[in-house]
């Protein structure tokens, strides 16, 4: 597939945003004033969860901005059957069954987790790589690479096949299928684990679990009290700090 760059502003801070198309996927390249082809820089993949760039842009952008301010690039790519993208019927039906089940307080089961986790990760993980290979033909971007967000079974299974991403940050969360726990032991670059301990969509046991699967040697969980949108400024300083380690 061929990178087609659609659209381009600076931001007040001379950071250079840029939207593409790679094929039928949608996404946004952020590169600091200071890239360029004599002095490339690493690159930070964005995760999001499937809730739509537009809708997860403002958070998107502060984020890339504190990976410009540390000289990273970071990018991007709407997930499949979020956005603009078309539906997919598979998935769909999967978050149906999910909510009647919440609704009904019932258990969420194996069955409907895998339905509904499996098929996104198995389409959205060659995406990312897809994304990869054409972010690193730009002359401005030379790698390392690192990995930071959710989907957390996205990040899961790109820790583990991808071996041009050499850290990652990974936003805990539920619903990981059992599959993916022992992928997750076959993960051995380092990681840096975001956990609201007071999640009310998390479960708390899940995620601690998750992490202890990783098999990698170095892997750091940092937990905050609180709810999901109740992340503390000084997470961010972390994650900052994890990633300044591995990628310069």
């Amino acid at each position: 597939m061929t990178l087609h760059l659609t659209a381009e502003q600076r931001l007040d801070d001379d950071v250079l945003e840029r939207a593409f198309t790679l094929g039928e996927i949608p996404g946004i390249l952020w590169t600091p004033e200071a890239a360029s082809a004599s002095a490339p820089v690493p690159l930070i993949l964005l995760g999001i969860p499937p809730l739509g760039l537009n809708r997860m842009y403002p958070r998107l952008v502060a984020r890339a901005q504190r990976a410009a301010a540390e000289g990273f690039a970071a990018a991007t790519i709407e997930l499949p059957g979020s956005g603009e993208r078309p539906r997919r019927p598979v998935l769909d039906r999967a978050r149906a069954d999910l909510r009647r089940a919440m609704e009904a307080g019932e258990p969420v089961g194996d069955e409907i987790v895998d339905a509904l986790v499996l098929p996104l990760v198995d389409k959205a993980v060659p995406e990312w790589q897809a994304t990869l290979d054409a972010l690193l033909a730009l002359p401005e971007i030379g790698g390392p690479v690192g990995y930071s967000g959710g989907v957390i079974s996205i990040g899961v299974r790109l820790a583990a096949v991808e071996p041009r991403i050499v850290a990652a940050g990974l936003f805990a969360g539920s619903l990981v299928p059992r599959s993916i726990v022992e992928e997750a032991r076959r993960v051995s670059i380092p990681l840096h684990v975001l956990l609201q301990w007071d999640d009310e969509g998390n479960d708390r046991q899940a995620s601690l679990e998750l992490f202890d699967a990783f098999g990698s040697k170095e892997k750091t969980l940092l937990a905050n009290m609180g709810g999901h949108t109740g992340v503390p400024q000084h997470a961010g300083d972390d994650a900052a700090g994890f990633f300044a380690r591995h990628l310069k």
